[in-house]
């Protein structure tokens, strides 16, 4: 018999914890067996998140997998002193339990997913000390252009300089790179030239059909949040700060639509759900106050908390139509993507020309795309948009459904399989 190997997948935060950043390691520890490797988690005790837990999703997860827990330093003791990143408030407990992993046990290789990105610095001592290999998982990008247009000596601007400086050397002892694109890669690529093409690949997150046995799982009770005598159009996720211009351009259009269809207008409610990426953001809007200068605000419902991920799958599965919004960057691949066309439901999609989302989706098909390659190309599209809501809005049969064959290559199952293969190749 063939003994499978071992990987020690580093990731502060795991379910139950509902943030974004958990779905990396989770279908990698789900998925990973099938490729020949047996996960262990290192993760930090949701004790001591700051999130409310989302038991469901924390469901989803092998019940055989070997989870690690740490404590980490309390975030209200933390913060008084500026610091509020689970990876810093658990530095030395995850730092120190690696190690006795590592020392103790047969470990073949080491991932780190990130964001956090601190524990990425771990590199530097794993393979010089113990021998084993470290992968590193960009999620998003450590440096970001958003990072470097905030202001040097703000908050925002001293972690974008710290970025700069650490980035490097975590890279350096890294016996390979992933991100969720191919741009990602090329942008560290260009920051650290000495970076090996051959030692980096793109691989998105990705989505698992079974996420959607979580549907069924949910109680029957629960009240929806749409409003079933209207046509609900629905994006859930994070308002970036560098997606406000596109969901501008997206209510200009929704604007265009009340100035020739009135009456079809009046029908339409476009919801933002979890715009703040806040379990608590309840007052941070960032949606309505361009709603309102669109004079569109009565059209238009933001909800900025943060759902459960089975709540936002439920809400995107009861909707009549989905937004799905990029960014200005073209490294954005917005991995929501993927549970939303699990859904099947139609859709209206904006991101940028270069995105790997934008491609994916035109092949894919299922709903209407637009694109933009810079600011001019963007500034064209609202009545381009308009015509789009009109068609999603009355005819949303005419758009078909995605074609699964094509999402399969981006399945849970499938990601983990070429994981699985980057973990033989570094021995």
């Amino acid at each position: 018999m063939t003994l499978l190997r071992t990987v020690l997948i580093v990731s502060p935060y795991f379910p139950p914890s509902n943030l974004a950043c958990v779905h990396r390691a989770r279908h990698l520890a789900n998925h990973l067996p099938a490729a020949g490797w047996t996960p262990v988690v290192l993760c930090v005790d949701d004790r001591f998140y700051e999130q409310e837990p989302d038991p469901l999703l924390g469901s989803l997860v092998s019940p055989g997998l070997e989870i690690v827990k740490v404590p980490a330093l309390q975030a209200r003791m933390t913060r008084r002193l500026g610091v509020g990143d689970l990876s810093l408030r658990a530095w030395s407990a995850l730092s120190s339990r690696a190690a006795e992993l590592l020392s103790t046990r047969r470990i073949d290789a080491v991932l780190i997913t990130g964001s956090p990105f601190y524990p990425m610095l771990m590199s530097r001592w794993i393979e010089p000390k113990f021998g084993v290999p470290v992968v590193l998982d960009f999620q998003d990008p450590w440096v970001s252009a958003w990072g470097g247009d905030q202001k040097r000596l703000s908050k925002a601007g001293l972690s974008h300089q710290l970025a700069l400086r650490l980035e490097g050397p975590a890279l350096r002892r890294a016996r390979f790179v992933t991100s969720v694109s191919a741009r990602q890669n090329e942008e560290l690529a260009a920051r650290h030239s000495w970076l090996d093409a051959s030692r980096m690949a793109a691989l998105p997150i990705g989505g698992d059909p079974g996420d959607l046995d979580l549907l069924r799982a949910m109680p029957g009770t629960r009240p929806s949040r749409l409003d079933p005598a209207m046509i609900n159009l629905s994006y859930v996720g994070t308002a970036l700060p560098r997606s406000q211009e596109l969901f501008r351009i997206l209510l200009k259009g929704l604007a265009t639509v009340r100035a020739r269809q009135p009456q079809l207008a009046a029908r339409l409610r476009l919801h933002f759900i979890g715009s703040s990426n806040q379990a608590n953001g309840s007052d941070t809007f960032s949606i309505r106050p361009l709603a309102e200068a669109e004079g569109v605000a009565d059209l238009v419902v933001e909800t900025p908390q943060r759902l459960a991920y089975a709540e936002a799958l439920q809400l995107m599965a009861e909707s009549q139509g989905l937004l799905l919004v990029g960014s200005d960057e073209a490294h954005y691949t917005a991995s929501k993507i993927y549970p939303a066309l699990l859904t099947r439901r139609p859709y209206l999609s904006l991101f940028h020309r270069q995105s790997s989302a934008h491609a994916l989706l035109t092949a894919a098909g299922g709903g209407i795309h637009f694109s933009f390659a810079d600011a001019s190309g963007l500034a064209g599209l609202p009545r381009d948009i308009a015509a789009g809501f009109e068609r999603l809005a009355l005819d949303p049969a005419s758009l078909g459904q995605a074609r699964q064959d094509l999402l399969e290559p981006f399945s849970a199952r499938a990601i983990a399989g070429r994981y699985g293969a980057i973990f033989d190749g570094l021995h």
